[in-house]
């Protein structure tokens, strides 16, 4: 385990590539962003919307919530999410996928990133990554930082730039086998 644990830190990222017919829900895209929170600041010009205490942003299947956070909604309508927790509780994100019946991806981190134009979905902080299928897991990433590209079906774990490798956890992927997962769906 201790040389396992080595090889991974010494390669600093660990990634992961699934070959799975699923995507996010391309009906998210065309649905209302809902945001809700303590307190909710709007610039319409700018298209920047601030949240503070007990943040919650839905769009269709997607699920983001955290103790603050904002949201950046560029000229051609594609949201940029960034919501952080608080000592207490962590930042969640979970979406349904398309394709298979119940089956989500779910994750937390102390700040969940998420840009809606190139579905790229960033968990930063002791961060955990799951996807659920009729709630039983499928796989599961944990690691400092998960970066998940749903477009190109990519998984990437990450220690902190400045990090030792003395100092470093070990990133973990539990990863259920392909032709099971894929023939119990």
């Amino acid at each position: 385990m201790n040389s396992l644990r080595k090889l991974a830190l010494s390669f600093g990222i660990l990634t992961v590539c699934f070959i799975t017919p699923s995507h996010a829900e391309k009906v998210d895209q065309d649905k209302p962003v809902i945001l809700e929170a303590e307190k909710v600041s709007v610039n319409d010009v700018q298209q920047i919307y601030e949240l503070d205490g007990q943040a919650l942003l839905t769009k269709g299947s997607i699920l983001i919530t955290g103790e603050k956070g904002s949201i950046k909604v560029d000229p051609e309508g594609y949201e940029y999410v960034d919501v952080q927790g608080n000592p207490e509780s962590t930042a969640s994100f979970r979406q349904r996928r398309e394709g298979p019946a119940n089956e989500f991806m779910q994750g937390r981190g102390q700040t969940v990133t998420y840009n809606a134009k190139t579905e790229l979905l960033t968990l930063t902080g002791d961060a955990s990554l799951k996807r659920l299928h009729n709630m039983q897991m499928l796989d599961q990433l944990l690691g400092w930082k998960i970066d998940y590209d749903d477009v190109q079906q990519r998984y990437q774990v990450s220690p902190p730039a400045n990090a030792k490798a003395e100092n470093l956890p070990l990133a973990r992927a539990i990863l259920s086998p392909r032709r099971k997962a894929t023939l119990e769906k």
